[in-house]
């Protein structure tokens, strides 16, 4: 056989495909993909030594690789083996849509299951065919049974193995999430499982808005108690990826979540749910500021900072003092606001103005974001119940525009303007 891509036979590439669907038959709980340059593949059939009979290996150290349930694919066939997998795809396709071409219902299955089968195939080497993943949704919607539809998860999660960030894979998993929930009693076990499928593939793919994106959806179909559970355990991975803006979003999500719980809430029970709430809070503000001091110059900390804070203050604090929510009956928990803007000004000031190194870029970052923070809160709550927070600003200006103008020279004019603006009675 040729080594060149392009110079594969029409016989050729069904071979390869014909392969590639018999290894996926006969091992359904394959979890992880990966494409291979052919030169690996003599090193991994070393490595596997006479484990596997002479057939499967000769099979592997040309094109494919099977062990643990891990599936590797030769660079080399990609292209031949893609273009066999949408032919035979669409063929079965236009076949299965068709009306009357079928003369029994037996029949109508099996061109079902080879639209199932050269579309998995063909969503292993091209992750965002559209056309593949809709059909396997109209196959899927027909039958409506909990084993086929777990068997899409498993797709979708062998898809996301090597392409984290696939849109059409993350949409697919919703649908049949969706299709689950409508009539399955291990729902919330499903929901726990996402949720670590999740944060698994974030650990491997940096970054990954659409991973994050969808966790935060599943947070709807959470209970309360997962919804907790959640926020407690996400918080060792968050704070070991203090940059990634996405995992705190997630926890906004789950905070908000619970705030909305308790807004709806019209019995006596309502006391008890907002003396929680607010203690979960408390409890993420404090270890958002252990974040902070911890690891110096990190945006994300500090937006996330100005969603609690701001929440607090408008929401939780408001409830208590009768403003909103007003329904509910007043909680006994003691929330000082000036205490707590004193706070917030104290936290502001020790990472504004202590700077070992003036020069050293993460403490520079650190002092704007801090300086920053300030000027946002004076801005979203100028005076809150006869508390003038803008008083308090003035009170610091002074420092605020020395370490702002140590740590920044060259934008020393908007220095000016912005704490001059924010600091006028």
């Amino acid at each position: 056989m040729s080594t060149s891509e392009n110079s594969y036979s029409e016989a050729e590439a069904l071979n390869l495909l014909a392969q590639l669907e018999r290894i996926l038959d006969l091992d359904p709980l394959i979890d992880e993909v990966g494409f291979i340059h052919p030169s690996q593949l003599a090193t991994l059939k070393e490595e596997i030594g006479n484990s596997l009979s002479s057939e499967d290996k000769d099979h592997e150290s040309t094109s494919f690789w099977i062990r643990d349930h891990k599936l590797g694919i030769s660079t080399q066939i990609l292209i031949p083996v893609y273009k066999a997998a949408k032919h035979a795809f669409i063929s079965a396709l236009r076949q299965y849509k068709t009306p009357g071409n079928f003369s029994g219902k037996s029949q109508d299955d099996t061109v079902a299951i080879e639209v199932m089968i050269h579309s998995k195939a063909l969503l292993l080497l091209s992750c965002d065919f559209a056309t593949a993943w809709n059909s396997r949704k109209l196959i899927v919607s027909n039958k409506q049974l909990l084993p086929i539809l777990m068997d899409e998860l498993r797709l979708s999660a062998v898809v996301l193995s090597h392409s984290p960030k696939s849109e059409q894979a993350w949409s697919h998993r919703r649908w049949v999430i969706n299709m689950i929930s409508r009539n399955c009693s291990t729902l919330q076990w499903i929901i726990e499982r996402e949720s670590e499928l999740v944060e698994k593939i974030a650990e491997r793919s940096k970054m990954n808005y659409r991973a994050w994106n969808h966790r935060c959806w599943l947070v709807s179909f959470m209970t309360r108690e997962q919804v907790l559970n959640e926020l407690k355990q996400s918080r060792n991975w968050s704070g070991l990826h203090v940059a990634d803006n996405s995992c705190f979003h997630y926890h906004r999500r789950l905070m908000i979540w619970n705030l909305e719980g308790f807004c709806h809430i019209q019995d006596n029970n309502s006391s008890g749910y907002f003396v929680e709430t607010y203690q979960v809070w408390k409890e993420e503000l404090d270890w958002n500021e252990s974040l902070i001091k911890r690891y110096v110059g990190r945006e994300a900390l500090w937006l996330h900072r100005r969603f609690l804070s701001l929440y607090l203050i408008k929401h939780i604090a408001t409830h208590l003092l009768g403003v909103s929510c007003q329904s509910k009956p007043k909680a006994s928990v003691d929330i000082d606001i000036d205490s707590l803007m004193d706070h917030e000004l104290c936290l502001v000031h020790s990472c504004s103005t202590t700077i070992p190194d003036a020069n050293f870029e993460d403490f520079q970052a650190q002092a704007i974001h801090s300086a920053a923070y300030m000027l946002w809160l004076t801005k979203q709550i100028p005076e809150y119940q006869g508390i003038n927070i803008q008083e308090k600003l003035q009170a610091g200006a002074g420092d605020l525009m020395r370490m702002l103008k140590r740590s920044c020279p060259d934008r020393s004019s908007l220095w000016d303007y912005l704490v001059g603006y924010h600091s006028e009675p």
